[in-house]
C-alpha cells in the first residue's frame, strides 16, 4: 500500500511497508542479535524481515526458524556464495516498495525504523544511507580501537563517492527495477558499484545523520587483515568488470575513507594507528594483485548485473 503526499508542487508516492533484507552466512550469534533488535521496533508502519541464508554449514538457519513471528521469513541463496547474491535473492523474495539492508551482526534502537522512514519520506529520497556507530568491547585491543577510529564515514562516502554501505541502506524498489540489482560477481565493492549506478541515473541520495545503527568493531589483527584483503580483491574486480568507470586493472586505486589518525589522539595511538594503516594498505594491495594474477580475466563477457525480473 502507498500513500500519495503533496510536497509543494511535487507529487510523490510514500511507501507504507518496508522489507528489511539481511544476508547471513555461518553467524548464529550475529543474526540473533540483529533479529532481536529488529523485531522489537516501535513503529506505525508495516514491516517485514527477509533473512537470506547464503548456504551456511552451521545452525544459522535453525536459529532463524526458531522465531515464531509472521513478520519474519527465511530464504536461501545456495548457488552463488556472495553477500550481494544473497541480497538480490532477498529483494526478489519481497514485494515491498521500499527495501532496507542490514548486516547480520548489527543492532538498531527501538525507534530506528520509524525515524528512518520519517527521514526517508520527508526528504523524498530514493536512496538513503544511515549513520553507523562502532561499538567497542570492554578493554578494547589495538585492532578494535583502530577500527573504531577509522569507522564508517557514511556521509563522506555519499558526498565524495556517491554510495552508502549495504549494512545501512534504504532503497526504493523502483530504483532496482530501473538500474538493476547488485553485481554478485564482486567480493567487495558491490555497494559502491550499485550506488554509482544509482547516482548516474539521477536518483535522489540522502544521508540520515540522525538515524543511527550499531556495528561491532573488528577486534583482532586477523579480522582487519581479512577485511582489507577482501577489499583489495574487490578493487581489482571493480576495474575488471566495470573498466569504463573504475579504470583497467593493473594499478590499484588510492585507498578511500578516513585512514589518517586524528591529531587530537595521544601520540602513542597516532603512531600505532599510522603504522597499522600503512600495513593494512599493503594488505589491500596484496589482495588487489592476488585477484589481478589469479582472478577471472575474461573481460569480454556480458555485464552480468542481474535485473529485478530474472
Amino acid at each position: 500500500m502507498q500513500t500519495v503526499v503533496n510536497q509543494g508542487d511535487k507529487m510523490t508516492e510514500e511507501p507504507t511497508e518496508v522489507s528489511v533484507v539481511i544476508p547471513v552466512y555461518n553467524d548464529p550469534s550475529g543474526i540473533t542479535t540483529t533479529l532481536e533488535s529488529l523485531l522489537a521496533q516501535s513503529t506505525t508502519h508495516d514491516y517485514r524481515i527477509a533473512v537470506v541464508d547464503n548456504n551456511s554449514t552451521d545452525r544459522t538457519s535453525d536459529v532463524v526458524r526458531s522465531y515464531d513471528d509472521d513478520r519474519l521469513s527465511l530464504c536461501h541463496e545456495t548457488e552463488i556464495q556472495s553477500s550481494y547474491a544473497a541480497r538480490n535473492t532477498g529483494i526478489r523474495n519481497t514485494d515491498s516498495e521500499l527495501l532496507a539492508f542490514v548486516d547480520a551482526d548489527m543492532t538498531v534502537p527501538e525507534g530506528w525504523l520509524e525515524s528512518a522512514l520519517q527521514t526517508f519520506h520527508s526528504t523524498d529520497a530514493d536512496y538513503m544511507g544511515c549513520n553507523v556507530e562502532l561499538a567497542l568491547p570492554e578493554n578494547p585491543s589495538l585492532a578494535a580501537r583502530y577500527d573504531h577510529h577509522t569507522g564508517f564515514p557514511i556521509q563522506q562516502y555519499l558526498e565524495r563517492q556517491q554510495f552508502a554501505p549495504t549494512c545501512c541502506l534504504f532503497v526504493r524498489r523502483e530504483v532496482f527495477a530501473d538500474v538493476g540489482l547488485f553485481d554478485h560477481r564482486l567480493i567487495s565493492g558491490g555497494d559502491k558499484e550499485f550506488g554509482n549506478r544509482v547516482h548516474e541515473a539521477g536518483y535522489d541520495m540522502h544521508f540520515a545523520d540522525d538515524v543511527t545503527m550499531s556495528h561491532p568493531t573488528r577486534n583482532t589483527l586477523s579480522e582487519l587483515v581479512k577485511k582489507d584483503r577482501r577489499v583489495g580483491r574487490g578493487l581489482c574486480q571493480l576495474q575488471r568488470y566495470h573498466p569504463e568507470r573504475y579504470g583497467t586493472p593493473g594499478v590499484p586505486p588510492r585507498p578511500s575513507g578516513i585512514k589518517r589518525p586524528n591529531r587530537d589522539l595521544p601520540r602513542r595511538d597516532r603512531l600505532a594507528f599510522g603504522a597499522l594503516s600503512r600495513f593494512l594498505t599493503g594488505v589491500r594491495g596484496l589482495g588487489y594483485y592476488q585477484e589481478y594474477l589469479t582472478g577471472d580475466r575474461d573481460t569480454t563477457r556480458e555485464c552480468g548485473i542481474p535485473t529485478l525480473e530474472e
